[in-house]
């Protein structure tokens, strides 16, 4: 009895960490994918600018 409660326990633990993790990776992931486009806007931007600028020099 004693050890069946105990394998509960630990199955009732690991599953918890396991959502716990798994809720952790789909944040990282929803963080990861604002940070690229954010990335991509500011790379456009400023790339947008640099050739505003070689086109006035000229």
């Amino acid at each position: 009895m004693r050890a069946m409660l105990w394998v509960v326990g630990v199955v009732a633990g690991v599953l918890i960490l396991l959502g716990l993790i798994l809720e952790a990776v789909r944040w990282l992931i929803i963080i990861g994918l604002i940070a690229l486009v954010v990335v991509i806007v500011l790379g456009v931007v400023k790339g947008r600018q640099a050739m505003h600028h070689q086109s006035r020099r000229r």
